[in-house]
């Protein structure tokens, strides 16, 4: 596999969970991959930069959101309205990520997408990194 084919892999795997943790770091990498020459090493060390930040509620309600216009077409309005409800619980303190993750984890069931079934944010950390 080639190098830029390799890179595009791991950063599609883990773009939104570079997004939930910091908007700044995300797009330091989608520039970065733009570049002709590109290396496995600098995206694996931003992705590991990020597992060490703090949570940030109005990142992580971010990459929720881009989430979001993956079913908006398909769900059903109380779906939607699930999903803004347990956002807003999480983004006032009263409820926690996992809880968030889980409901679209429940409306990926629903309405499968390989490409988010894939993603790091929904399927936890395992270390999807490539050493």
């Amino acid at each position: 596999m080639n190098k830029k084919k390799e890179c595009e892999e791991l950063w599609a795997k883990n773009k939104y969970y570079v997004l939930s943790k910091s908007h700044k770091v995300y797009l330091e990498i989608r520039k970065y991959l733009k570049e002709k020459e590109i290396d496995i090493v600098f995206i694996n060390e931003r992705i590991q930069k990020v597992r060490d930040m703090k949570e940030s509620k109005k990142d992580f309600s971010n990459a929720i959101l881009h989430l979001w216009g993956y079913f908006k077409k398909k769900a059903t309005k109380i779906e939607k309205q699930g999903l803004f409800n347990i956002l807003e619980e999480y983004m006032g303190g009263r409820n926690n990520q996992k809880s968030v993750i889980e409901y679209i984890n429940t409306l990926l069931k629903k309405y499968p997408n390989k490409y988010l079934q894939e993603s790091t944010l929904l399927t936890g950390e395992k270390d999807e990194t490539m050493a």
